[in-house]
């Protein structure tokens, strides 16, 4: 539908275009050939009309347009009627198919139009003789030049468009993954762990060991309910589903009691009165906080954690600490995919972000996230 309006307008346009130039041309050769003490003749007008007419399908017949406008452009000079309006269509073709074909093609069109408008000079009622040529060839190179630089800024306008919209599809796929590390990496961390605890005591005490794989299913169900929720925000054309709310610091309760029962204990210290943040600020709060006791529980070895939670007028701030291995952990925790994309989620929407060994041994990983004020 917006194609075809946008088709009808550039049409419109053509044709009031042409409808200048006929104007301009019946009103204004009479004028000029005044000026220049030349007269006009029985052909004059009929080959002004014809040039400017053509100028109504310049778009979608470029070439064909400068073909008919050439031949009436060079007919009426040949014939020896006066320099006016009527080069003004012969300018527009020119322009257009410069604008409009490939510049090879336009190149090789207006060259052959040139060479057939140069005949006036040397043939016809009055030829100018070489005195002419620069004029004439200035109807062809100027619009010529024209026409090749909104080409060629129209073609970077579009490859410039296409770059944007290839980075910003980058960034949503950049999005997504990171996304999915989080929801999958920490789901099966938990998963994992759970699993190892029901193998040791499947054979010595099945009752603990049901309660370790009913955690598994649950941490199962959770982890896909959220997965679902974070691809079906990226599938806009089907409606969000609602079954699981989206992830944020109210999540923390459920993310304590999965994490306690693959065997991390987590407690949770709130400072400030807790309240609703904006989507983008608590969805990278509990990333940060779900990404770093993932990272407790796989590297960290036998531990506690503790999750700070400080909200304040400005800003909210999230520290999860923990007691395990700390420096001595393996380089993947200090500098894998799971601390960058903490920091990338942290920095992109304008807060800051620390993670390293801590003072008082273990790790430490700190975030904090601008908010607007509550007044």
């Amino acid at each position: 539908m917006d194609r075809e309006r946008g088709d009808r307008g550039r049409r419109l346009l053509d044709g009031l275009i042409a409808l200048a130039l006929l104007v301009i041309g019946l009103a204004g050769t009479a004028p000029a050939g005044l000026n220049q003490g030349v007269g006009t003749g029985r052909a004059t007008y009929p080959l002004v009309v014809v040039a400017a007419l053509a100028v109504a399908v310049r778009r979608h017949w470029p070439l064909a347009t400068l073909a008919v406008v050439t031949a009436a452009s060079t007919a009426y000079l040949v014939l020896g009627y006066p320099y006016g309006p009527i080069l003004l269509s012969f300018f527009v073709a020119v322009y257009t198919t410069a604008a409009h074909r490939p510049v090879r093609v336009a190149a090789v069109a207006n060259g052959v139009a040139l060479l057939v408008l140069l005949t006036h000079v040397f043939l016809g009622v009055r030829p100018p003789g070489l005195v002419g040529l620069m004029p004439a060839a200035a109807w062809v190179v100027v619009p010529f030049a024209v026409g090749v630089t909104v080409r060629l800024g129209r073609e970077n306008a579009a490859r410039s468009r296409a770059d944007e919209a290839r980075r910003l599809a980058d960034a949503e796929r950049l999005r997504v993954a990171r996304e999915v590390h989080d929801v999958v990496g920490h789901g099966l961390a938990a998963i994992h762990l759970q699993a190892e605890i029901a193998l040791h005591l499947l054979a010595r005490k099945p009752e603990q060991a049901e309660a370790a794989l009913t955690a598994i299913s649950r941490t199962s169900k959770e982890a896909l309910d959220e997965l679902r929720v974070t691809l079906t925000v990226v599938r806009r054309d089907e409606a969000a589903d609602e079954r699981a709310p989206a992830p944020g610091l109210a999540q923390l309760p459920q993310l304590r009691e999965r994490l306690a029962g693959a065997g991390l204990p987590v407690t949770v210290e709130v400072e400030g009165a807790p309240r609703p943040l904006p989507v983008a600020a608590d969805l990278a709060a509990y990333r940060v906080v779900q990404e770093a006791l993932t990272n407790v529980l796989r590297h960290a070895g036998p531990a506690t954690a503790t999750v700070r939670l400080r909200y304040a007028p400005t800003e909210v701030a999230v520290e999860v600490t923990d007691t395990g291995r700390g420096a001595a952990a393996p380089v993947g925790r200090a500098g894998g995919y799971g601390l960058a994309g903490m920091r990338e989620r942290v920095t992109a929407l304008g807060g800051s972000f620390t993670a390293g060994p801590a003072s008082a041994g273990g790790f430490r990983v700190s975030a904090t996230l601008r908010v607007e004020e509550v007044t």
